[in-house]
């Protein structure tokens, strides 16, 4: 129901604009394609099916990809005429498939984690245009038309944006209220609350990046939009201003303090050796306090590591503070969706991606599974069943992005290269080899290479 506000007010500063959305996600990628993690466990045909077309799909190995097979996957094959789904899953499926793409293999359908990174598939020649598709199914009147915009490639469609997300601070609540703890509204409030939390023995954040180098790049993109502020990031990403501005430098510099000061799982060696799972226990059993993480991590705490079973904590989520204390959402786009430019099936992968594009099995699929829903229009009423904590973060998401409070992610807005840099180079800031302005100075070169070059996602109007 809220998600018809999206449609309507980004599409219009748009006209042509959160995770890739994101792509969990969510999301970026490393300088090379590793192998494949292990041999992957795939679903199999359902008898009787063996006249479809078989498109194959690419899949984690996680609750959620199960959810996912049961609720969307299964349904499409069981009502399906023409066409079965093959899910393969992997234990790192975006790492599985760049390397089978890069080997002139891989799944029919292409999932990402986010639009930074179909530039690089379309400029090795991996992907299908979906431009005829986009007609024939009407998908330009479905979609937002700031997210779908985020697909084009030199004026071609290549990817369909999924799970409209944003970063927030996730909290133990229980915590928060025997210790008196007040939801703090600035940044600079946020680092006095940090500070006492410490003092008590108490991890403030529990951030970590052993699963995902990559999550690196949430915290670099929170502080340059929320600190800096996201006009500033808008007039850099639009050419107007250099990353150089001493507001980014300054941005950097607080990131850095929060890392040198053991705020972040209680050190840097606990930091990059903490699993996603040990990091969201440890919030639960009040060990850690605060993460600032993503919009795809709010079922996890809600339906496991705050269930009932697993702990009498209760939890909460607050925005993230700014500089100014006005309320600021970052945008981004999960996952994208696209068709493998060697796919043997693409009419019948289209046809796929038209069935779970649609409103009813995104509404579904957010409240059996908790996958944040695609920038589509979903009627009022679709959607049913949502935890209040939830539904509340999609509605303040929704009417950010509707008054244009909303930042930049960096998967989602920022070019490839310099994505990688963003995640990849902070790493020597934090271990004292690169200061904060060098490290501004080396994205800024790289950032200016690759607009110059074209090579950036369309950026709405702000």
């Amino acid at each position: 129901m809220l998600f018809a506000l999206v449609m309507g007010a980004c599409a219009a500063p748009a006209a042509a604009p959160a995770a890739e959305a994101p792509a969990a996600t969510e999301a970026p990628a490393a300088t090379e394609a590793p192998a494949a993690t292990e041999a992957p466990a795939a679903t199999e045909a359902p008898a009787g099916e063996t006249n479809k077309a078989e498109i194959e799909i690419f899949t984690g190995q996680t609750p959620y990809s199960t959810c996912m097979q049961e609720a969307v996957v299964d349904v499409f094959n069981a009502q399906s005429d023409t066409t079965v789904v093959k899910s393969v899953a992997f234990e790192e499926a975006w790492d599985s498939t760049r390397t089978a793409l890069a080997g002139g293999e891989g799944p029919d359908i292409v999932v990402s984690p986010g639009p930074s990174f179909v530039f690089e598939l379309v400029q090795a020649g991996q992907l299908l245009a979906l431009d005829d598709f986009a007609a024939e199914f009407g998908w330009k009147d479905r979609f937002a038309a700031f997210a779908l915009s985020l697909g084009n490639v030199e004026g071609k469609l290549y990817s369909l944006p999924d799970q409209m997300e944003t970063l927030v601070v996730y909290y133990n609540k229980t915590l928060f209220d025997t210790n008196g703890w007040k939801v703090p509204g600035t940044m600079d409030e946020l680092n006095v609350l940090a500070a006492k939390i410490k003092a008590a023995g108490i991890i403030p954040f529990t951030h970590a990046n052993a699963e995902w180098r990559a999550a690196n790049e949430w915290h670099v993109g929170n502080y340059l939009n929320h600190v800096a502020g996201a006009d500033k990031v808008h007039a850099a990403l639009t050419g107007k201003i250099q990353w150089t501005d001493p507001d980014f430098i300054a941005a950097i510099e607080m990131l850095n303090e929060a890392q040198q000061n053991n705020w972040w799982m209680g050190g840097k060696e606990f930091y990059y050796t903490t699993t996603f799972d040990d990091m969201h226990a440890s919030i639960a059993t009040g060990e850690g306090a605060m993460s600032m993480e993503g919009s795809w991590a709010m079922t996890d705490y809600n339906t496991t590591f705050f269930a009932e079973s697993a702990t009498k904590n209760d939890w909460d989520w607050f925005p993230i503070p700014t500089s100014n204390g006005d309320t600021l959402y970052t945008l981004g786009m999960g996952d994208t969706s696209s068709i493998n430019a060697k796919s043997a099936h693409p009419q019948e992968a289209a046809e796929y991606l038209d069935y779970v594009f649609s409103a009813d099995v995104q509404a579904k699929a957010l409240s059996v599974c908790g996958k944040a829903p695609a920038p589509i229009n979903i009627p009022e009423g679709t959607i049913t069943g949502l935890d209040p904590r939830i539904a509340s973060m999609f509605e303040a998401l929704s009417k950010a992005a509707v008054s244009g409070q909303y930042g930049y992610t960096t998967w989602t807005f920022f070019p490839p290269k310099t994505d990688v840099y963003i995640y990849e180079e902070i790493e020597k800031v934090w271990a004292g080899d690169m200061t904060p302005e060098e490290y501004m100075v080396g994205l800024n070169t790289l950032f200016q290479t690759e607009l110059a070059a074209g090579e950036i996602p369309k950026i709405p109007d702000r």
